[in-house]
């Protein structure tokens, strides 16, 4: 749940990396770590945003172009250009919201939904990548679960990849989880850094970064950002002068609690939707087990 400013793509965290084990009971942190996972091994060319547009007006996700671009984290004068681009590719319909003149409504045409069928093999060849340790069944039963933590009714048949589900798990925990704690000024993220600095402080921010699966660039935004707040003092570590030492401050550990209620908060509502907690541990094995596959990083390009 940690995460730098940029939303980290893959590059602020380290893939293979060791989980930090206090943490791996919330689903938001493991998403977190499959996210770097996927991220590690994502598509980055031009093809791979139009798949997940595609995908997303296929599967019923996103019908206004605003929605479509919160939902997918997407920039809205990229987005504007994305589907200029594949409207004149004649994939995508764009007309006025008769509710809402300012708003347009996508839909997928015929030859878009060609195109997605044209992408589907590559996709999902990056997925058997993503999922190498998993078996066929456990690769379906990982998306089925995936699809009702988004909100979609069990059994409900979805040609969405796995990469794909795992991003938008991602980005929606991410926003409930937000939106839950953004009164007091904080982000779900802040969860894990300041618990990991309540385990170890006083600690060296290597340490810290270590932790976490961070890259210490990553590591020094997250705790400049926390110290700003005044919620981590960076004091002088005893055993080596020229390293400094994170320990929370009273209101940091103030914080913490605040944010350990509302991540529990937000994890029993996640077990309410997936059906109870034996879904809950059939997702985090599998989410777990895929874990331990090494990804080899910009393999299988789309396009």
């Amino acid at each position: 749940m940690a995460e730098p400013h940029g939303h980290g793509r893959g590059s602020a965290e380290l893939v293979g990396a060791k989980l930090a084990p206090e943490l791996t009971r919330y689903l938001p942190y493991l998403m977190r770590r499959a996210f770097a996972h996927v991220a590690a091994g994502a598509d980055r060319s031009t093809q791979a945003r139009d798949y997940a547009v595609l995908a997303a007006l296929a599967a019923g996700h996103g019908t206004s172009q605003q929605a479509l671009a919160e939902r997918l984290e997407i920039n809205r004068t990229i987005m504007v250009k994305l589907i200029d681009r594949l409207q004149g590719a004649g994939y995508v319909t764009r007309t006025r919201n008769p509710d809402n003149r300012r708003s347009y409504l996508l839909a997928l045409t015929d030859a878009g939904r060609g195109e997605l069928a044209r992408m589907q093999p590559a996709v999902l060849e990056r997925d058997r990548t993503l999922t190498a340790n998993l078996t066929d069944a456990e690769r379906v039963r990982l998306n089925e679960l995936l699809r009702t933590v988004l909100g979609e009714p069990p059994g409900t048949p979805s040609g969405l990849s796995t990469e794909y589900l795992i991003t938008q798990v991602f980005y929606l925990l991410r926003r409930r989880g937000d939106a839950l704690v953004a009164d007091e000024g904080l982000r779900v993220r802040d969860f894990g850094a300041l618990s990991a600095i309540g385990k170890l402080g006083p600690c060296p921010q290597q340490q810290f970064a270590r932790y976490l699966a961070l890259t210490e660039p990553a590591a020094a935004l997250i705790v400049d950002e926390l110290v700003e707040k005044g919620l981590v003092t960076r004091g002088q570590d005893p055993d080596d002068r020229r390293r400094y030492a994170l320990e929370l401050t009273g209101l940091g550990r103030e914080r913490l609690a605040y944010l350990a209620d509302a991540v529990e908060r937000m994890q029993a509502e996640i077990v309410r939707t997936i059906g109870g907690e034996q879904a809950e541990t059939e997702l985090h094995t599998l989410i777990h087990k895929m874990l331990a596959a090494p990804v080899a990083a910009g393999a299988d390009r789309t396009g």
